[in-house]
């Protein structure tokens, strides 16, 4: 299970001052369960995903990862600028002990990067860089996956492929999805929670849930 216990978090601003971006938030994840959380541009939505993931601490409160947690579907920052994306994930395969040579050709035929697999990182397009983070995210068996929208942005073949390997693994392990677009999280969730001035509001039912964020 993942817990989320009174977990805050603020950032410093210039002139001493301090931005609270999220305010106690409280949740309980386990396998199974596919969640929405909805909110407006600002919420907090990347800030507790990157929570989640442990890409950065919070000021104050506690996640206890109980289960194995994947950094942010179609975060690049998980990818090293100077290496290859070949050589990315060769390293990213030896941490989570997957077979190299399997996760390589998972990558590569999944992100269809082409020769581009061969060239450093920091060549790669955004884009690029998204597809391959997703496809290593992918090439990882985690009991949850984080995932934000723009796993379901850009190319609408690739973004049909990205569901499907998702709501494949949507049975054996939980999945967190963050977004403000409600034909996204239907198609994706069967449960919301929304976002606002920092607290998580959990609603079993969508149509409540959605009814709650429209009304913001």
């Amino acid at each position: 299970m993942l817990s989320v216990e009174g977990v805050h978090k603020s950032y410093h601003l210039r002139g001493g001052q301090r931005r609270e971006v999220l305010r106690g938030v409280d949740a309980r994840v386990r396998r199974g369960d596919a969640i929405g959380v909805l909110g407006r541009n600002g919420a907090g939505k990347s800030t507790l995903m990157r929570l989640i993931a442990g890409v950065e601490p919070p000021t104050a409160g506690r996640i206890v990862r109980g289960m194995s947690i994947s950094w942010p579907l179609g975060y690049g920052g998980a990818l090293h600028p100077a290496l290859t994306g070949a050589d990315n994930v060769r390293f990213v395969a030896r941490i989570y002990g997957r077979p190299a040579g399997w996760t390589i050709g998972f990558c590569e035929e999944f992100a269809e990067l082409g020769p581009a697999m061969r060239q450093p990182v920091r060549t790669y397009s955004s884009g690029m860089q998204s597809r391959l983070a997703l496809a290593l995210s992918l090439a990882v068996d985690f009991d949850c996956y984080l995932v934000d929208e723009i796993v379901a942005a850009g190319d609408s073949r690739f973004s049909a492929r990205a569901r499907e390997e998702l709501m494949a693994r949507r049975g054996r392990a939980a999945l967190i999805f963050v977004s403000h677009a409600e034909e996204l999280v239907r198609s994706y969730c069967t449960s919301a929670a929304v976002l606002t001035e920092g607290r998580l509001h959990f609603h079993e039912d969508m149509d409540q849930a959605f009814a709650a964020y429209r009304a913001l």
